[in-house]
């Protein structure tokens, strides 16, 4: 019996056939993995807002150029200078001011289908409104971080939003030189 050598044509073809289908299954390999990490780059580019799309809308007034909206980042401890809560009518909305951080904390004070919210108005600067909403649910707490002026006097108010057009809310106390 003779034995096929190296030399041998259709052995030359058949290593060939075999080298083009292995680099065939490695750009295939590559080509699912590149795949799959261009779907999970496009995951992370659609699951980050970008400033345009992070513009808050649950609430009319955020359009106007006076007034800052911003939906609170659950928190779990609320340094702050002053507290006060809203009346039952209003759900017991909770509403804290850390005056040198500029920042609002805001407890949902009501199990139902309604956002805790809290407003500081402001009688100077050219954002006069803030508004920080809680969407996190009953007995949460959500803090805003906004950037006021120290020189003003401003209001605090807490209450609860029923729709894109209507916050119902209650004067809670005010505060000024913070």
């Amino acid at each position: 019996m003779r034995m096929k050598v190296a030399s041998d044509p259709e052995r030359m073809q058949f290593l060939r056939h075999m080298t083009t289908v292995r680099e065939g299954l490695a750009r295939s390999r590559r080509a699912v993995g590149g795949a799959l990490a261009l779907v999970a780059a496009a995951a992370v580019v659609f699951a980050a807002p970008t400033p345009a799309v992070a513009a808050e809308d649950w609430y009319a007034e955020c359009s106007r150029a006076d007034v800052s909206c911003q939906t609170g980042v659950e928190v779990k401890f609320v340094p702050s200078d002053k507290c006060a809560k809203a009346s039952a009518d209003l759900h017991h909305t909770e509403v804290c001011i850390l005056y040198y951080g500029d920042k609002v904390y805001v407890k949902d004070g009501q199990a139902d289908t309604h956002s805790a919210v809290g407003v500081v108005t402001s009688s100077t600067g050219d954002i006069r409104h803030r508004y920080c909403r809680n969407p996190h649910g009953y007995d949460t707490w959500a803090e805003c971080n906004f950037d006021w002026t120290e020189d003003s006097s401003k209001t605090v108010y807490g209450g609860y939003r029923v729709s894109t057009s209507v916050i119902y809310k209650e004067y809670l106390f005010s505060f000024s030189g913070n």
